[in-house]
C-alpha cells in the first residue's frame, strides 16, 4: 500500500508539472523593449560672417542630451554669396548628403541670423519642405535689419538681408512657413543687430521671446537650447 500511495502521489505531481509546462509554453512571449528611436539629423546653419565653429555649445548641449556625433551636422559657406541665386542650392546638396549619409528621409534645421534666410529660401523655393522636419531661427532677419544696409554697398549678403529686399519681400509672400514642416523662432529684445526686434517672428510659427540676450548669445545660452531641443523632440 505504501507504494501504490507514493506511486500516486508521483503521478499527481508529474501531472502539475505537465499543466505548469503547458501553460508557460503557451503563454505569450515577452514583448523586448522597443529600442530609442534614433534621433533625426540636425543641420545647424551659421549666420553671417561667421562659421560653423559658432555652434560649439549648442553642439556639445545636443550631445549631453543623447545625440551622437553622427547625428549633428554644420554647413559651412561664403556669407558673401546671394541667398537665392547661390547659397540655398548649396545647401539643398548639403541636406541631400546627410539624408544619403544617414539614411533619414528628413532633417531639422537650426540657423541663426543670415542662416534664417538661406535655411527658408530652400523650404519654401528651392524644394527642401519634403526635406525638413523641424526649422528653427535664432536671431533671423526674417523681415529684414535695418543694420544690414552699414555693410549693403559691398556685400550681397547684407543686400538680402536689408528691409524691403527682393529675399525678403518673397519670403514673406504668402504663407510664411509653407509645406508640413513645424517653425520656431527665438528672438530677443536686446539684439543689436536685428532692428526692429519684430524681425524674427513669422506667421504661424512658435515664436518664443529670449529675454535680453545680445546677438551671438543665443547661440550659447541654455535656456534657448533648452527650448530649441524640445521643439525639434515634438511632432
Amino acid at each position: 500500500m505504501p507504494m501504490v500511495k507514493t506511486a500516486r502521489a508521483l503521478a499527481r505531481v508529474l501531472a502539475c508539472l505537465c499543466v505548469l509546462a503547458a501553460a508557460v509554453l503557451a503563454a505569450p512571449a515577452a514583448t523586448a523593449a522597443a529600442p530609442a528611436a534614433a534621433p533625426r539629423p540636425v543641420v545647424f546653419v551659421h549666420g553671417y560672417n561667421a562659421d560653423p565653429g559658432v555652434w560649439g555649445a549648442m553642439r556639445e548641449d545636443f550631445t549631453n542630451a543623447g545625440y551622437g556625433q553622427d547625428d549633428l551636422f554644420s554647413f559651412g559657406y561664403d556669407t558673401s554669396r546671394s541667398v537665392n541665386e547661390d547659397l540655398a542650392g548649396q545647401l539643398a546638396a548639403y541636406v541631400d548628403q546627410v539624408r544619403a549619409r544617414t539614411g533619414a528621409d528628413r532633417v531639422d534645421l537650426v540657423a541663426h541670423s543670415f542662416g534664417s534666410l538661406v535655411t527658408r529660401w530652400y523650404v519654401k523655393y528651392g524644394g527642401g519642405a519634403p526635406a525638413v522636419a523641424h526649422w528653427v531661427s535664432l536671431a533671423g532677419p526674417n523681415h529684414g535689419t535695418a543694420t544690414a544696409w552699414a555693410c549693403a554697398l559691398w556685400s550681397q549678403a547684407c543686400r538680402d538681408m536689408t528691409p524691403g529686399s527682393y529675399v525678403t519681400d518673397r519670403l514673406a509672400a504668402g504663407d510664411e512657413t509653407p509645406g508640413t514642416v513645424a517653425y520656431a523662432t527665438w528672438w530677443s529684445r536686446c539684439d543689436e543687430v536685428i532692428n526692429p526686434d519684430s524681425s524674427v517672428p513669422l506667421q504661424g510659427a512658435a515664436n518664443h521671446p529670449a529675454g535680453c540676450l545680445a546677438h551671438n548669445d543665443l547661440l550659447g545660452d541654455d535656456g534657448v537650447s533648452q527650448g530649441v531641443r524640445a521643439f525639434l523632440a515634438g511632432p
